[in-house]
């Protein structure tokens, strides 16, 4: 199924994660969502609600909901969390994608900006990546298996 999925096998072992992708529209999270099932670009047009993906890399299983980003959905994002999943120990991943798009914020730009340094109550994390190439998301994903309680 290619590198990334190699890639994501070799950092899991046998662990269940929820993972909620949220971001702003158009940011590429239904792109990474793809990538990470089918190791390809799917070409999308715009989340209206959620999408759900039960993704099983060896035995690791991966229960992810991408949720629609257009600014009148965003009010609804605490839904897919609030009294189904405890997110007191949550660790927070940002994939700052798009990093091949000329003039795109660097990852330190995006951090400062968003002023991620004042997060002390959560392990974050800020990994640059392009989700139409994959380039990054194991990177990322491999910081998240080092900070994440398995549910």
């Amino acid at each position: 199924m290619g590198q990334l999925v190699a890639k994501l096998m070799s950092i899991f072992g046998n662990q269940e994660h929820k993972v909620i992708i949220v971001g702003l529209d158009n940011a590429g999270k239904t792109t990474i969502l793809y990538q990470f099932l089918m190791n390809e670009v799917v070409h999308t047009s715009p989340t209206i609600g959620s999408n759900v993906e039960e993704i099983t890399l060896q035995k690791t299983h991966f229960l992810m909901w991408d949720i629609g980003g257009q600014e009148t959905l965003r009010s609804t994002w605490n839904t897919y969390y609030s009294n189904t999943e405890d997110l007191r120990d949550a660790a927070v991943l940002i994939f700052a994608n798009k990093q091949d798009v000329k003039d795109s914020m660097t990852t330190s730009e995006i951090s400062k900006t968003l002023t991620l340094s004042a997060i002390k109550d959560h392990p974050w994390h800020i990994q640059g990546c392009c989700a139409l190439t994959g380039e990054g998301l194991p990177a990322g994903l491999e910081w998240m298996k080092s900070h994440a309680t398995a549910d």
